[in-house]
């Protein structure tokens, strides 16, 4: 099976999204479709998968011309779409959620589950997952809600597969096995179309490649032909620099202490920890997925609760049992989360901007707008914002631009300690290095700001030193020398820091 898309051009209003694009993927390729945010990757397999109209432009099939009206069109054509917000019912079993819209029926009309749930269990099996296809979908974290997506277009027997950010949210072991599954397909002439911004995963897995930038198609070819540094540079448009940004810190020249936490427990996610963070600086946390550091983070954030310990903002003890009292302390926290917890899709743009500081720039319960629309327009500049107007829906914004707002709205409240939980997750590359550049200033002006995040190597490459936690214990700190991807892993796997020194002594 071959899909061309032929001179494809797509606008919301007056914002031109797909300018005469042409991309085209064949059974028994893997081929990577990569560009910033706001390139239109996702607007144009959205127009592949039947979910949006193009406003011109040809599809087709095997060389004959296809009409895709609905996602129904494009299934029944043999493309399955796994989406970057997965499409999965947290009511709903595993089993009934791998047939949602082409459920098996009995003779009598009604649901045969057992069927559906002997499929199910085959396919788990097929692809070693184990999960009870009996389990409630919304028990699952996000990286096997992943797996559950990428079984269920499995299932469908597709001939092509679109995979936009599939191992987002996974684990090393759980992005193996999916590169496993997808060399399996590969091998029974499945095409897959891969979007990332995980470049080394790009390098890995991939065939092929395409580059949009700007709605518009700037580079394709062999990914054998090209580095990752080739990649970026065709994504940004420019050369994307990879040199460590680690400031070189002595101990003295750290500000005040601005938080302290001190035997902080919740009997569940994380136990007896200790830490302190001082103006200026910037603390990684890391571990592996399940380490309890999002937990943590929560409730010194006042989002979840904690049975005992204590916290201290600026050296005195703060009682912190809502979100409202921690910004008032000066915590601001960039979830992880974005869908469920980062944006209110019923609000504009502006308003998600700057709803977090809308008590700060009021008088007498009057909210100042122009001083919102000052920040806000600074910091359109600052974090690069692809937007049209800002009484736009926030969800008319490409994933990564979205998490820029999220950014936003939690600057414009001038917190003292700004948590970022996985702040680049499913952000392109030069929206990364915005990021880092934001990060640090932030930390020049005196913010002390942790940063939370699975990839070791963006701990590194930004953080002046980081604790890595197991199993919801903070297992060692490091930093200067010993802060590599090496010790890091040694510690989040319940490795010893004395072990590590051992180690590296001549």
């Amino acid at each position: 099976m071959q899909i061309e898309m032929s001179h494809i051009r797509k606008s919301f209003g007056s914002n031109d999204v797909l300018k005469d694009v042409s991309f085209s993927v064949r059974g028994g390729e893997i081929c990577a479709l990569l560009g910033e945010n706001g390139a239109g990757k996702s607007t144009l397999m959205n127009i592949l998968g039947g979910v949006l109209p193009m406003d011109s432009g040809d599809i087709l099939i095997d060389g004959e011309v296809v009409d895709f009206v609905t996602p129904v069109d494009s299934m029944e054509a043999g493309i399955a779409f796994i989406h970057q917000e997965l499409n999965l019912i947290n009511d709903l079993p595993i089993y009934e959620n791998m047939f949602l819209g082409r459920e098996i029926k009995t003779k009598r009309g009604a649901l045969d589950l057992r069927q559906m749930y002997e499929k199910t269990a085959d396919i788990f099996a097929k692809m070693n997952v184990d999960l009870d296809p009996a389990r409630m979908v919304g028990t699952l974290d996000a990286s096997y809600k992943q797996i559950v997506e990428i079984c269920r277009a499995m299932l469908m027997n597709a001939s092509i597969i679109i995979m936009d950010e599939p191992t987002t949210s996974l684990t090393d072991s759980e992005i193996e096995r999916v590169f496993t599954m997808m060399r399996t397909l590969q091998s029974h002439d499945v095409g897959i179309v891969f979007i990332s911004h995980k470049l080394n995963e790009v390098m890995d897995i991939c065939n092929r490649y395409t580059v949009l930038r700007d709605g518009n198609l700037v580079s394709e070819g062999d990914v054998r032909d090209v580095t990752k540094k080739d990649l970026a540079s065709y994504m940004v448009g420019f050369d994307v620099r990879t040199e460590s940004l680690r400031r070189e810190r002595e101990n003295e020249e750290l500000g005040e202490e601005v938080l302290r936490v001190e035997g902080l427990t919740d009997g569940n996610h994380f136990r007896d920890i200790h830490l302190r963070v001082h103006a200026g600086e910037i603390v990684g946390v890391t571990g592996l997925l399940g380490d309890g550091r999002s937990e943590l983070f929560q409730a010194i954030f006042g989002a979840d609760s904690y049975a005992f310990g204590k916290i201290f903002i600026d050296g005195k003890e703060a009682t912190i049992t809502s979100t409202y009292q921690a910004i008032k302390q000066g915590i601001a926290y960039l979830p992880r989360n974005r869908k469920e917890n980062g944006i209110l899709k019923d609000m504009d743009i502006f308003e998600n901007a700057s709803i977090a500081t809308w008590p700060m720039f009021a008088r007498r319960g009057v909210i100042d707008t122009s001083k919102h629309e000052a920040l806000f327009a600074e910091q359109r500049d600052a974090l690069r914002i692809k937007m049209g107007k800002e009484t736009d829906s926030i969800t008319s914004l490409s994933g990564g631009n979205q998490q820029k707002i999220v950014l936003s709205k939690w600057l414009a409240a001038n917190p003292k300690v700004l948590i970022l939980d996985n702040p680049t997750q499913g952000v392109d590359v030069g929206a990364k290095e915005d990021i880092y550049d934001i990060i640090l200033k932030l930390a020049e002006e005196g913010i002390a700001v942790i940063v939370l995040s699975s990839e070791a190597g963006e701990i590194i490459r930004v953080c002046d030193r980081a604790l890595v936690m197991y199993h919801g214990a903070i297992q060692g700190e490091v930093r200067d020398e010993m802060m590599n991807e090496h010790t890091i892993m040694r510690l989040a796997t319940g490795g010893e820091l004395s072990e590590e020194k051992e180690v590296h002594q001549p």
